[in-house]
């Protein structure tokens, strides 16, 4: 039995980025960036508008006010999207909107707000507000110059730095192939949701939520359903899973009982097993294992035992497979609401509940097999041994999805 951290860091060392590939940046969201990216342009692109109004010189306004307007001359109009072939002279104004070029010789924008404009003098505008020179007016290049660093590589890409991505104009980027991963359960007790239940059967829950997962990891999975407890059928599976896929989660069979065949059947088709048993609770039964560089993941088959060990060891390799820099789980800070206790001799992840007070709760009870508690759940808190956290102590919890 090995500890998690040293788990963790064995497979992150045999993990290799899948190849890279070009996506549509309007597709990349929650990609994972395989190079850096510099701007190839300046942002602004250049100098323009912040809004609509009027584009002047600052020193024929400076003494403009609400009570003694200055009348300028309007020279023209620059709409977004043109270029203006005029100049802003003394004693004149250019009718501008937001996110237009600014015309040569103007130096601010008056805001629509602070002007006049009458019938009877329909060429003119009144300046109500002085302005100081650049007021109002986004200059070239003042967010981002040519070259400037956009992104690291590893970043994962949101919904903003693809919007950043598209402004210094690029169509595509660069990312790590999404995984294909397969998935299938074990055991012979298990019926698909929507069947009668025969005779100490029992519905099949892990797959519905480990799908979800592994899509929050970026997977492309392929559900291959269950299995019953049979050597033969479960090698079977599993040469089916790895002819199709870049790594295979399978849930339940990885234990030492005599019903448990994933290990062996996976060790008679080539496989080669770097660990099993890993020193948390829940999710002491964990394999990691290699197939010809594709990876096999051998979880629990025990539900909360399924998702901790997922959430803590598989969901980070998937990341890294995918290029991300970082592998981390979210977490945040909270205040524990009661005593949280674990007086045993391995890590223990309790299940609890974070308020958007930033207080937290144990939801539920905390027993490997008990779903209520887990659906209840947001975040994890790893409690090590012989440990007690106290009413009123501020922990880290690991969020869930």
């Amino acid at each position: 039995m090995i500890e998690l951290e040293e788990a963790l860091a064995r497979m992150l060392r045999q993990t290799v980025p899948l190849p890279v590939e070009r996506v549509p940046v309007t597709e990349a969201a929650g990609r994972f960036l395989a190079h850096a990216v510099t701007s190839p342009v300046p942002l602004p692109l250049f100098d323009n508008s912040a809004f609509d109004g009027f584009a002047v010189r600052s020193a024929d306004v400076a003494r403009a006010a609400e009570d003694r307007p200055v009348w300028l001359r309007i020279c023209g109009h620059v709409p977004a999207g043109s270029a203006p072939c005029f100049k802003v002279e003394a004693g004149t104004a250019a009718r501008i909107f937001t996110g237009a070029m600014m015309p040569a010789g103007a130096d601010a924008v008056v805001m629509q707000e602070d002007t006049l404009v009458r019938g009877e003098r329909p060429d003119e505008v009144g300046i109500l507000d002085p302005v100081k020179p650049w007021e109002a007016v986004r200059l070239q290049g003042e967010e981002l110059r040519p070259g400037a660093s956009l992104l690291a590589a590893g970043a994962r890409l949101s919904a903003g730095s693809c919007g950043l991505l598209s402004a210094v104009g690029m169509a595509e980027v660069p990312v790590g192939r999404r995984p294909v991963v397969g998935l299938f359960s074990t055991g012979s007790e298990l019926c698909a949701p929507g069947l009668p239940l025969g005779p100490g059967m029992i519905y099949e829950s892990n797959r519905a939520q480990l799908i979800p997962l592994l899509r929050s990891c970026g997977a492309e999975v392929r559900d291959f359903g269950s299995v019953p407890d049979e050597p033969a059928a479960t090698e079977s599976m599993l040469r089916r899973c790895f002819s199709e896929c870049d790594a295979l989660v399978t849930s339940g069979g990885v234990s030492v009982g005599e019903l448990d065949f994933v290990r062996s059947a996976f060790e008679k088709i080539g496989g080669t097993i770097h660990f099993w048993n890993v020193a948390v609770k829940p999710g002491k039964p964990f394999v990691f294992g290699d197939w010809h560089g594709r990876k096999l993941f051998g979880l629990p088959g025990n539900p909360v035992s399924s998702l901790v060990t997922f959430w803590l060891l598989v969901r980070p390799v998937l990341l890294a497979m995918q290029g991300a820099a970082d592998v981390s789980p979210p977490t945040l800070s909270a205040k524990l609401l009661e005593s949280l206790h674990n007086t045993g001799h391995r890590r223990h992840f309790l299940r609890v509940k974070v308020s958007t007070a930033g207080d937290a709760r144990q939801v539920g009870v905390q027993g490997s097999h008990a779903l209520a508690g887990l659906a209840a759940a947001n975040g994890l808190v790893d409690v090590p041994p012989d440990t007690s956290f106290r009413v009123g102590d501020q922990i880290i919890v690991l969020l869930l999805p």
